[in-house]
Formats: structure tokens, sequence, C-alpha cells
């Protein structure tokens, strides 16, 4: 009996020993909750201020960026729309100068080709004057003419080839701007003013005149009260 009290009393006091322990441990334990649950107050309480801040901060940053991009808009627009009218004149002005080139370009080469008509009139005058002049009397004669008129009605389709066409003033209206009166008669037969004959034959090569027409042009026959009258003697 004297031997199982110290045992006893030794259990008791291990036991006592182990609820200290953890009642302290259980003390510890609160106390870093405790902690811990402060510490994550604090944290919540700093990050709400800070977005408080970045909140109040917010509008009037994104105030200074919408006007700040609103301005490079508007800058982009100007220069975009200046582009283009710089576009739209230097178009204008290449159609122009292309317009104005091509015109310049059919000018000179109407010029070339009326310079060279011009030089080759002369030969199909001879062989008009060939034709209606010369009468062949034989069948050597006739060879030769049919020859030299093959040569003439070749030149003749190569004119209107290139747009070439003669004048037939014959009965018409005298023009100053088609015609050259060389020769006039008085005539009852023929209104005054009219073309009588063709004399030397002209051309025209689209609205160009080449050559104008020399004609006889038709006047008013002399009434008998001025035969008489050129008939009066003056002195008496």
């Amino acid at each position: 009996m004297v031997g199982e009290n110290p045992s006893a009393e030794t259990k008791n006091q291990e036991g006592n020993e182990n609820i200290q322990e953890v009642q302290t441990i259980e003390l510890n334990t609160e106390l870093e909750s405790s902690q811990k649950v402060e510490s994550n107050t604090e944290l919540s309480e700093d990050n709400a201020s800070v977005k408080r801040d970045i909140q109040d901060a917010e509008p009037s940053s994104q105030k200074g960026t919408y006007e700040l991009l609103q301005t490079q808009l508007e800058s982009t627009e100007f220069q975009l729309q200046e582009k283009e009218s710089q576009y739209k004149r230097l178009g204008a002005d290449f159609e122009n100068f292309r317009k104005r080139t091509q015109k310049e370009k059919e000018d000179l080469n109407t010029q070339v080709k009326c310079s060279t008509i011009i030089e080759l009139l002369p030969v199909i005058d001879n062989f008009e004057r060939a034709r209606s002049q010369i009468k062949p009397v034989n069948d050597g004669e006739m060879a030769i003419h049919k020859s030299y008129q093959t040569v003439y009605k070749q030149m003749v389709e190569s004119l209107k080839r290139l747009g070439v066409s003669a004048m037939r003033p014959e009965g018409q209206e005298f023009d100053p701007n088609l015609h050259e009166a060389v020769m006039r008669e008085a005539t009852a037969k023929h209104p005054e003013g009219t073309i009588i004959e063709e004399l030397v034959r002209g051309y025209i090569l689209g609205d160009r005149v080449l050559r104008h027409a020399m004609v006889k042009v038709a006047t008013a026959p002399e009434s008998t009260d001025t035969k008489a009258e050129n008939q009066i003697d003056p002195e008496t």
C-alpha cells in the first residue's frame, strides 16, 4: 500500500501537467488566431483604402486620357482631310496634264499630216490636168494614159484613207473660209454670190482647210438703166 501511493500521485501530477500543456497550447492558438484576424482586418482596411484612392483618382485620369485621345483623333482627321485634298488636287492636275499632252500630240500629228498632204496636192493637180487635156489617139498612148491614171487613183484612195476630202463647191454659196474668188461673172442664170466654176480644187482634212478652192463667182448683171447711163455722153 505504501508503495502504490507514490505512483498514483505521480500520475496525478503528470495528468495535471498535461492539462496545463493543453491549456497553454489552446491559449497560444487563440492568441495566434486573434493576431491573424487583426492582421487580416488591417490588410482589408488597407486594401479598401487603396481602392477608394484608385476610384477617386480614376475619373480625373480617364477624363484626361479621353481628352488626349480626342485631340489626337481630331488632329489625325485633319491630316487625313488635308492629304485627301492634296491627292485630289494632284489627280486633277495630272488629268489636266494628260489631256493637254494628248491634245498637243494630236495637234502635232495633224500638223505633220497636213504639211505632208499639202506637198502632194500639186502632184494630184498635174494628174487631173493630164486626164482632162491629154486625148489618146492610139493603143500605145491609151496604155500610157491608163497607167498614170492608175497611179492617180491610188493616190486619191490613200488621201481618202487619211481623211482628206475634196471640195465640190459648184452651185454652193461663196464662203471665204473655204473658197477664194479669183474670177467674177455677171450672169442672170445663177444667184449672186453663187460659185459657177471651180478652177483649182480645194481640199479639207477633218475641220481643217488644206487648200482653199479657187472659184468663179456669179454676180448680178447690170441693169438696163445703168447701161443707158453709161452710154450717155457726159458733155451733152
